[in-house]
């Protein structure tokens, strides 16, 4: 399938709310992520919508960069795979990114600071999407140095033009994601620039652009509704910050009127977050629900999930044969598992804390120096970027295990991409730490109920924690410290600008009560 041939198949463009409703009005929506929000993460969040709505999940891939993009295949192939050749039929054929059977809706996000580049790239990725958006809310030091995303703020002309040009000559609509600005005002008139020059969906980041790392803070919803207030009743509007569980969600929806909600870091550590929740009795085998009625899904479940659609989509492998996962209601199974991992991380293969013995590829390669070794290892680095994203997915979805089973965590991090046998190994050794998890709430479910009893009296991120914190084998959002926290902690310190403006500020103020002094009439005694 060639680009020409796609693109001469579209029919006519639409745009605004009218394109919106073309592709299903999707509610919930994946984020833009730098290397997180490639085909095999936005499938396994979509494999948890119900199967009769697939359209209600809109996503987008990672951040591209423009130039880069359209330079060279080479590169295009690091950041997607739409089409595949069939040597039975000669042709190209849909393959894994905007296949319209499995990965649409589709928003492939660029960052881009000239038109002409911005166009070339987006013509070329086109024929796989629904839309392309402008990165304008990337607010990392790599950003600042390259001159896109929050860092284009400042530059309204430029900002104008690379929409347009998208606008006017691109056979897709275009759209565009930015935070907040200073004032809810200038954020309004920031947002009608960007709608006149031909966007038809806006994502708002209720965060402005120095609220990162420790200072990530809280969105600020009240932005969003601003806009929504303001902005003609036909604009469509996306919210996105605050999205650490489902409940968000509505929460999100109601506060701001926004007609659907973006989680970025909320479904990194939960992809089933836009996802139903089973009524109590359905659990069935993924889904784990705690004497106090709290729970979500398990992380086995999930893991098991991700590595099943590696295999078929990404390997083109059939799905390896699994035993269910663990119920305490199953039979007692006192036979030995050649995989079973035990508490220390010793396994029956000889795996100690994650550490293999060494496996028999064959004579000739084991009889290989160990320069040859390392030029072939070399030589087949994987590129492929749904096999370069799993270790990261794997650190931010097992957090709160991996704290807990240590040697779990070294044995992912010393796992390189593409080696499917060792994530193999460690989803064993993960559906072991869950089962013995579970065993332990069964034998004492207090020990695991984390919420405090005087819950309604904490404040800042303790009440969060309280909020949300599941057993350590349940997905649950990661919780930021507060700035204010992560400053009386001396993980964050104020930085020389802030230090400038607040002392600027004192010194205003102490002007300002100076001269007051100075004005105001002498008291006379009498």
């Amino acid at each position: 399938m060639s680009t020409a041939s796609a693109l001469e198949r579209r029919p006519a463009k639409l745009t605004g709310r009218e394109f919106y409703k073309s592709i299903g009005s999707p509610k919930y929506i994946v984020a833009p992520m730098v290397e997180r929000s490639e085909f095999a993460w936005r499938m396994l969040t979509r494999s948890f919508m119900e199967k009769d709505q697939p359209q209600r999940l809109l996503a987008y891939s990672p951040m591209f960069h423009a130039r880069l993009y359209k330079e060279t295949e080479g590169h295009r192939a690091q950041c997607m795979q739409p089409i595949r050749h069939d040597d039975q039929s000669d042709t190209d054929v849909p393959y894994l990114d905007g296949n319209p059977a499995i990965d649409r809706p589709l928003f492939v996000q660029f960052c881009a600071n000239d038109p002409n580049d911005f166009l070339e790239a987006a013509r070329l990725a086109a024929p796989y999407c629904d839309a392309v958006d402008l990165n304008l809310g990337c607010p990392q030091g790599i950003a600042r140095k390259g001159h896109y995303g929050a860092f284009l703020q400042e530059d309204w002309d430029l900002i104008y033009k690379l929409i347009n040009k998208l606008h006017t000559e691109l056979p897709v609509p275009v759209t565009a994601k930015f935070r907040i600005q200073e004032t809810k005002e200038k954020t309004l008139e920031y947002a009608k620039m960007i709608l006149s020059a031909g966007a038809s969906i806006i994502t708002v980041h209720g965060r402005r652009r120095e609220q990162k790392g420790h200072n990530t803070g809280v969105a600020d919803w009240s932005y969003i509704r601003y806009l929504r207030d303001n902005l003609p009743p036909e604009t469509v509007i996306f919210a996105n910050g605050n999205i650490l569980g489902q409940g968000d969600i509505e929460r999100c929806l109601e506060a701001t009127g926004a007609d659907g909600v973006m989680s970025a870091e909320g479904n990194l550590s939960d992809p089933t977050i836009f996802s139903k929740i089973p009524e109590v009795g359905q659990e069935g085998r993924e889904y784990w629900r705690g004497r106090d009625g709290r729970g979500g899904y398990r992380m086995d479940a999930v893991f098991r999930r991700y590595m099943n659609i590696i295999h078929k989509y990404v390997l083109r492998n059939p799905v390896p044969e699994r035993k269910p996962l663990f119920l305490p209601s199953d039979p007692v199974d006192n036979t030995n598992e050649q995989t079973e991992t035990t508490q220390n991380g010793t396994q029956q293969n000889g795996d100690i804390n994650g550490k293999r013995k060494a496996e028999d590829d064959g004579h000739e390669k084991a009889a290989e120096p160990p320069s040859k070794k390392q030029k072939r290892n070399k030589d087949t680095r994987v590129t492929d970027p749904n096999l370069t994203a799993m270790q990261g997915h794997l650190f931010q979805l097992l957090r709160s295990l991996v704290k807990e089973h240590t040697h779990i965590r070294d044995t992912l991090a010393k796992t390189r991409a593409g080696d499917i046998a060792r994530f193999e190994q460690i989803l064993s050794m993960v559906e072991d730490a869950v089962k013995q998890g579970i065993l332990e709430y069964e034998k004492n479910p207090e020990a695991f109920d984390k919420k405090p009893q005087n819950a309604e009296e904490l404040h800042g991120s303790k009440a969060t924690i309280a909020e949300y914190s599941r057993p350590w084998w349940v997905c649950q959002p990661y919780i930021r410290p507060l700035p204010e926290e992560a400053l009386a902690k001396g993980a964050m310190q104020v930085s020389k600008k802030d230090q400038r403006k607040a002392a600027e500020a004192a010194k205003a103020t102490a002007h300002a009560v100076s001269e007051k002094i100075e004005t105001a009439p002498s008291a006379i005694s009498t």
